[in-house]
């Protein structure tokens, strides 16, 4: 095999190509590093983590305990207390919420009602390891807000989002203290909105759940519910017993405006008109003409039905029947049963609502006057 000879420019110019071929070697090795790097920080970053690091701060665990009265028998003392302890027993209990406000001395925390419910005693704890004594500005049974407040400085607050711009499918984050485990965090998406309280076996609420598939347990209950951004749209309540995926969250602008009423009088108005109403849709309108046992007959393809008309009540004296189809109240065009409630809701207890309704082939104006929902009709 022939020999090859290279002269003193030849061997330079090689040994300079060989130098430039390992260091493009080099940065592309140098390269792959670093976008390997950044690969790894999205994964260890991603939206779940910074959207829980921007609310978890804010977020508390509520810890209420109120105390039995009455003897204990001797029996069951040993599991209760020392012997020659009092006859009283504490029962605790556990639940969620957050942050919604602070100043230099005060904040406020919205949580459920059904967690401060009679409570003798509530604390809040904080991530920090801060435990405050905490004062129940108000509840409200009628949506299951409530509001606490603690003496401290310059909370950290939680960003409030719009939960009318809630969708189907979208990201949902639920951060809370379920069964005493602080500070879980669970992910799924929005399974549904507009859920009635019928819908979800609590009809005593007047709330247009949330719906949610990220798990929900004892403990989570007045946690916050969060978009993909960190911002609260929902505050967990509820859960359907026997079933998976099935979680409830009052929307974020309902809780906000029961909130609002609490901290500034420690009540809330619930205005109402008195009435049973039904979506009609070609299959309702079969439905009622075809039972055999009915009293209506509707004509109407749309609209609202009334299905019935407390006696007493602001219908009742604007003269609404049984059988009237509701099409338009204060001239907008009516279809779903929520939103004569969200228009009863707007106009309040010193409101009028002008309200349109179809009666056999006539159609009538009426003007309704809402009242404050009977205490006897709250849970």
């Amino acid at each position: 095999m022939p020999q090859l000879r290279f002269n003193f420019l030849e061997k330079l110019a090689i040994g300079f190509v060989t130098w430039l071929a390992i260091v493009s070697i080099g940065f592309v090795i140098d390269g792959s590093r670093t976008a390997w790097a950044a690969g790894q920080t999205n994964a260890d970053s991603n939206f779940v983590t910074a959207a829980v690091e921007k609310a978890a701060g804010a977020v508390v665990q509520v810890n209420v305990s109120r105390t039995l009265g009455g003897d204990i028998p001797g029996a069951l003392r040993p599991f209760l207390g020392r012997p020659g302890a009092s006859s009283q027993s504490v029962l605790r209990g556990i639940g969620s919420g957050f942050v919604i406000s602070s100043t230099n001395t005060t904040g406020q925390i919205i949580t459920n009602a059904h967690v401060v419910d009679s409570a003798d005693l509530v604390t809040v704890s904080f991530q920090d390891g801060r435990i405050l004594a905490g004062k129940v500005l108000g509840k409200d049974p009628v949506t299951d807000v409530a509001v606490i407040e603690v003496q401290a400085d310059r909370l950290p607050t939680v960003t409030v989002g719009n939960s009318d711009k809630v969708r189907q499918g979208q990201w949902a984050i639920a951060i809370g203290n379920p069964l005493g485990l602080q500070e879980t965090v669970t992910v799924g998406v929005i399974s549904g909105t507009e859920r009635s309280s019928a819908d979800i076996g609590v009809p005593d609420k007047r709330v247009g759940f949330i719906q949610t598939d990220a798990a929900i347990n004892p403990g989570n209950s007045g946690g916050p519910l969060l978009n993909a951004e960190g911002d609260v749209i929902g505050v967990n309540t509820a859960i359907i017993r026997g079933t998976q995926g099935l979680g409830f969250a009052i929307p974020i602008n309902t809780a906000q405006a029961v909130a609002q009423q609490l901290i500034a009088t420690g009540e809330v108005q619930h205005p109402y008109i008195g009435v049973q109403m039904v979506a009609l849709t070609p299959q309702v309108k079969q439905y009622i003409n075809q039972a055999p046992n009915s009293q209506m007959r509707v004509e109407e393809e749309n609209g609202i039905l009334v299905v019935r008309v407390n006696k007493g009540t602001p219908a009742a004296k604007a003269g609404l029947r049984a059988g009237d189809v509701i099409a338009e109240v204060n001239q907008q065009p009516v279809e779903k049963v929520s939103t004569i409630q969200r228009l009863v809701d707007q106009v309040g207890v010193t409101g009028e609502l002008e309200v349109t309704v179809k009666r056999s082939d006539r159609t009538i104006a009426l003007k309704i006057e809402p009242e404050q929902l009977p205490t006897a009709e709250m849970p």
